[in-house]
């Protein structure tokens, strides 16, 4: 937009700011906001103190003194689209500090002037004027610098009174226009003129020419024309020197080709630099207008173009094609031998543009979103001035085509190719494009990979997002002078290397499928000052730790850090940002892990063993294998002599140092006392040929009860652990009380080793018969003894107690 709108774009703007203050009191004591609020009449409970008051948009239709009497402070207001019908300017008599006020799109038709004189931006445009409202008072608002008016018919004497005020911006809507006289508007003085005619009526052509010659900024919208083409009024070349436009903007333009041409070749011919059509729609001539009238304004026109001109920027924007019969080529070979700097023809539907037949002069050229092809500019060697060209948004599919396009364009530091068809397959093609080009845009193509084999040697900038792009070759050409690389929206899975990119500063791989980027990349990429790899499906895992550990030592060169950075796998921990993702050393070391299980395992090995050791296991468990090997030997020989018969009131056990007391003492007294008593000695009942530990079982089995002889002497031997191991394994098998313990001299505990543990417990736990040293006491010992181990055993075995006798 050129600064012929400036002002008023900034009214609007302004306008749109005021209307996000709802309320007056909350966002800002100064302001008020009173918009879209149904009012009928300005309300009463404004704060005094309001600077910028908003009443847009209501139902307000009539204005008093007293609705902003109270207001001292007042400098901005808005009164837009409402329904005032009569305005008179001494409303604002006491409102000294305003200087914007806006009525523009109400039904005013009559103004009763006052003169406000701090008023800079004064709106009434869009109104039900006759004639424009301008009155003497109006020439002694010396700070105005934005008028706004509306009217049915323009005058020449109608800017009498404001003639010598040097306005920046005069804007103008003429709907329902009816009578403009010539020459009216050359009264003004003003900068920028902005005229809006109604859609659906003729436009003023006299209107148009004196425009020019009144503001260096000229913007017109809403030219038709629908009467025959020899009723247009063709401009008089002496028009030429009073026009003063240097940027004119036509926008909304429904013209018959032929007039557009004349009004064309006029502008071609004047001080014009810049030239901006939008919303062009040109058409074919009415049926009095021959091939042979219309053939002589294009060689007029091919014969103007080749004199050269003024203009440097010619800009064509949305432009609709509706002349059908005349080769096209002919309008493509005018644009091609222009001499401007600049030309662009956006959204043409152009399918092709001409090389200029001599060095052209183009050093900007925009042919975005039309139907261009690879066939543009091939083989030519006239564009060599060419800085910028832009082809987005058309139909080329040959990156190498594009590349040779651009290999004669000696200047050429700009290209943007994005929203193509471009696609390259490699196979050996090779690629030439200027050397010169910098910065080079392919964004929002069909590319692959093989897209690096065909890059410009010398590019600093390049843009590769929204392809498909898996990864960056590694035996690519180098890129020392790239130092923007964007890679978002492809399908990498990881961050690219620096390898061929030494000079690289930017790198932009966001929206990609990198699930645990590279913990190294910026101590590979040392140049790299930004890299934004946010917003893609990041694996929260041990991988990640390495990366998320590098930003803190990165230095803040990780743009959208966190916000943009957060897990997606696994599902438990997606939405969690990388800052808040924690794991810990052990959990991710794979050495540190196995040291520390291998550690862990050796010490519980070792407990294991010393335990082991400590409590004789390895002799446990040999005894319990052998009594269950000689249990599964006694079922296989005599499966039907399993149920046990005692054959012996007890079992006894004692060292063979106690075996005197025991032959002197125990056999004697239960033995040959009362009763008949059966004792199994070890050395009498044993059988020959059996092993010790089979004797030792088929003994204690045999055996209503057991008795151990304890004494020192007993703990030092292994036969008597056997034996009290083999006992103690029956006393829990057969949930029987067959033991009798017999303490015959005290044991110190620091005597008996630690693999007599069961002793121990036996000891603690259970009542065992002391030897008395008084002989007194001894017929009371053996008196319990024998009661102890009473039993009738089968009388098949008591011959014993016979041979006794």
């Amino acid at each position: 937009m050129g600064p012929l709108t400036n002002i008023y774009v900034f009214a609007c703007v302004f306008t749109f700011m005021l209307w996000n203050y709802i309320h007056p009191t909350v966002e800002n004591e100064f302001i008020a906001n009173y918009s879209s609020s149904l009012l009928t009449n300005v309300p009463e409970n404004i704060p005094v103190h309001t600077h910028v008051l908003d009443l847009s948009h209501n139902r307000i239709s009539g204005l008093g003194i007293s609705d902003f009497i109270s207001l001292s402070d007042l400098q901005v207001l808005n009164l837009s689209y409402n329904l005032v019908t009569e305005l008179n300017f001494s409303v604002f008599i006491f409102n000294e500090d305003l200087e914007y006020l806006d009525l523009s799109h109400n039904n005013i038709l009559k103004v009763y002037c006052q003169t406000l004189v701090y008023l800079k931006h004064l709106d009434l445009s869009f109104n039900q004027f006759t004639a424009l409202p301008i009155c003497q008072e109006f020439g002694n608002i010396v700070s105005l610098e934005y008028l706004g008016l509306s009217a049915t018919m323009i005058q020449r004497s109608d800017f009498r009174y404001i003639a010598h005020l040097q306005l920046d911006t005069v804007f103008l809507t003429l709907e329902d226009f009816s009578m403009y006289e010539p020459q009216s508007l050359t009264a003004l003085n003003t900068r920028s003129l902005h005229i809006v005619f109604a859609a659906n009526q003729n436009f003023s052509f006299p209107l148009l020419y004196d425009g020019m010659s009144t503001s260096e900024n000229l913007k017109i919208v809403n030219l038709r024309y629908t009467l025959s083409y020899k009723d247009f009024p063709s401009p008089s070349l002496a028009l030429l020197k009073e026009i003063r436009t240097k940027a004119l903007m036509l926008d909304t333009v429904d013209l018959q080709w032929a007039i557009i041409l004349q009004i064309f070749l006029l502008i071609w011919y004047s001080p014009v630099e810049h030239l901006t059509v939008r919303n062009l729609t040109f058409r074919g001539p009415l049926g009095e207008l021959t091939e042979s009238d219309f053939l002589p304004l294009l060689s007029s026109m091919e014969q103007l173009i080749s004199l050269g001109g003024s203009m440097k920027v010619l800009t064509l924007e949305h432009v609709r094609n509706k002349v059908y019969y005349f080769n096209q080529e002919i309008l493509y070979r005018q644009f091609s031998e222009m001499n401007i700097a600049s030309l662009t023809i956006y959204d043409a539907y152009m399918p092709h543009m001409l090389c200029p037949n001599r060095t052209s002069s183009f050093q900007y050229l925009n042919f975005s979103h039309n139907a261009l092809t690879d066939e543009l500019f091939q083989n030519c060697v006239t564009l060599t001035d060419l800085k910028l060209l832009i082809l987005q948004k058309n139909k080329f599919e040959s990156l190498p085509k594009v590349s040779f396009m651009t290999s004669h364009m000696k200047s050429l530091k700009y290209l943007d190719m994005s929203s193509n068809l471009l696609h390259h397959e490699g196979a050996d093609v090779q690629c030439q494009w200027a050397e010169s080009l910098m910065e080079l845009d392919l964004s929002s193509n069909q590319l692959t990979d093989a897209v690096f084999e065909c890059l410009p040697v010398n590019i600093q900038n390049l843009d590769l997002q929204n392809n498909q792009i898996s990864s960056v070759p590694r035996g690519m050409a180098e890129l020392k002078g790239l130092k923007e690389l964007n890679l978002a929206s492809n399908r990498l899975a990881d961050l690219p290397g620096c390898g061929t990119f030494t000079s690289l500063e930017f790198l932009n791989v966001e929206m990609n499928s990198i699930l645990t980027p590279s913990a190294d990349f910026f101590q590979s990429c040392p140049r790299v000052r930004e890299l934004q790899a946010g917003k893609n499906p990041f694996k929260c895992s041990c991988e990640l730790r390495d990366f998320i550990r590098g930003e803190r030592q990165s230095g803040g060169r990780l743009f959208g850090w966190p916000a943009a950075y957060m897990c997606e796998y696994p599902e438990d921990l997606r939405g969690m940002q990388l800052k808040d993702f924690h794991l810990s050393e052990l959990a991710c070391n794979t050495v540190l892990l196995l040291v520390t299980a291998l550690l862990l395992t050796l010490v519980l090995v070792a407990v294991v063993a010393f335990l082991c050791i400590y409590l004789d296991v390895p002799w446990y468990v040999r005894m319990t294998w052998q009594w269950t090997q000689t249990k599964r030997r006694a079922w296989h020989n005599h499966p039907a002599e399993q149920e046990t018969v005692l054959q012996f009131h007890a079992f006894i056990s004692y060292s063979e140092r106690d075996s005197l007391w025991v032959k002197d003492e125990l056999i004697p007294s239960l033995e040959k006392g009362e009763g008949c008593v059966q004792l199994c000695l070890h050395e009498r009942n044993f059988i020959p040929g059996k092993s010790i530990v089979e004797n030792i079982i088929n003994c204690i089995e045999k055996s209503y009860k057991s008795i151990f002889v304890l004494s020192p002497n007993f703990v030092q031997s292994e036969w008597c652990h056997y034996e009290l191991y083999f006992a103690h394994h029956k006393l829990f098998s057969e949930n029987s009380n067959s033991l009798i313990l017999i303490l015959l001299e005290p044991i110190p505990p620091y005597v008996i080793p630690a693999r007599y543990h069961k002793l121990k417990a036996l000891m603690a736990k259970r009542t065992y018969l002391e030897w008395p040293k008084e002989r007194s006491k001894r017929a009371l010992f053996w008196a319990n003894l024998r009661a102890a181990i009473n039993i009738n055993l089968p009388m098949a075995d008591g011959r014993r107690c016979e041979e006794a006798d």
